[in-house]
C-alpha cells in the first residue's frame, strides 16, 4: 500500500507506518482487496496526498468516507472523475460556488485542479467496501488522517481548514486556531445545505484570508477546465 504514497509525505509520516495500528490497518485493507470490491482503486488510495504535497498545502477540505458506488471515488474528498454523475453534495457545493464566486456550474465533478493549487481534499477514511458506506471506519484510517491534520497544523502556517458538518468540525481540536483560519458550516448534503451551507461563502472567505497573509488565491473556477476537456475529447 505504501508504494502508492509520494516521498514528501513519507518523510513526515514515516513514523506512523511503523506503528502497530497502521500495520494492522494495512493488513486489513490488503485482505479486503483480495476478497471484496474496494474503492477507490489501490493506486488512488493516497491520491489526496499525491496531488498536494505538504509544502504546497494552503487549504484543507475534510470529508468523511470515499464514495462507495462504482467509478465514483477517485481519492479526493467530494470529487468524482470526469464523466461520472455529480453526487448531490457536490452539486450543492457547485451551487454555492456559483453564488459565492460567480463561477459557472461545472459539468464535471473532478476537483483535481483545486488539489494542484494546494487544496488538500482529505477524507478521514481512505477506503470503503462497494455499496457499504462506513465499512472501513474505525479500522485505523482516522488515526492516520488525524495525524496528517495535526502535522499540517504544527508544521505549516496560515492554512485554511474548511470543515463542513459535525464530523469534520470534531477535528477542530487538532488545529491551532491561533495559526490557522477555520471556516465552519453545516454539510452540503441535501439534508442540511439549506440550514446554513447555502450563503456561507466559503470560497471567497478562503481567498480573503489567503490574501491577508500574502498567499496566492485559489482559482475555484472549474468550468473552463470542463469545457476545455469536452473540446479535447
Amino acid at each position: 500500500m505504501l508504494e502508492n504514497i509520494n516521498d514528501s509525505w513519507k518523510h513526515y509520516l514515516g513514523p506512523e507506518f511503523e506503528k502497530d495500528y497502521f500495520k494492522t490497518l494495512s493488513s486489513f485493507v490488503e485482505k479486503e482487496r483480495k476478497t471484496q470490491t474496494i474503492f477507490p482503486p489501490s493506486e488512488l488510495t493516497f491520491a489526496a496526498l499525491n496531488k498536494t504535497s505538504p509544502e504546497e498545502v494552503k487549504v484543507v477540505i475534510l470529508g468523511q468516507d470515499p464514495y462507495h458506488n462504482h467509478n465514483q471515488a477517485n481519492g479526493l474528498s467530494f470529487s468524482v472523475s470526469k464523466g461520472v454523475k455529480i453526487p448531490p453534495s457536490l452539486k450543492n457545493i457547485f451551487k454555492e460556488l456559483q453564488s459565492d464566486m460567480a463561477c459557472e456550474i461545472p459539468t464535471s465533478g473532478n476537483l483535481e485542479s483545486w488539489a494542484k493549487q494546494g487544496v488538500l481534499l482529505l477524507n478521514a477514511t481512505l477506503s470503503v467496501r462497494a455499496h457499504e458506506p462506513g465499512s472501513h471506519q474505525k479500522k485505523g484510517w482516522e488515526t492516520f488522517t488525524d495525524k496528517i491534520i495535526t502535522l499540517i497544523s504544527e508544521k505549516c502556517k496560515h492554512i485554511v481548514f474548511i470543515l463542513w458538518g459535525n464530523f469534520a468540525q470534531q477535528k477542530v481540536k487538532l488545529i491551532d486556531e491561533k495559526k490557522h483560519f477555520i471556516i465552519r458550516s453545516v454539510h452540503p448534503s441535501p439534508f442540511s445545505a439549506r440550514n446554513g451551507f447555502f450563503g456561507s461563502k466559503p470560497f471567497s472567505k478562503c481567498n480573503e484570508y489567503l490574501t491577508s497573509v500574502s498567499k496566492e488565491n485559489i482559482d475555484w473556477n472549474l468550468a473552463d477546465d470542463c469545457q476545455q476537456l469536452s473540446i479535447l475529447d
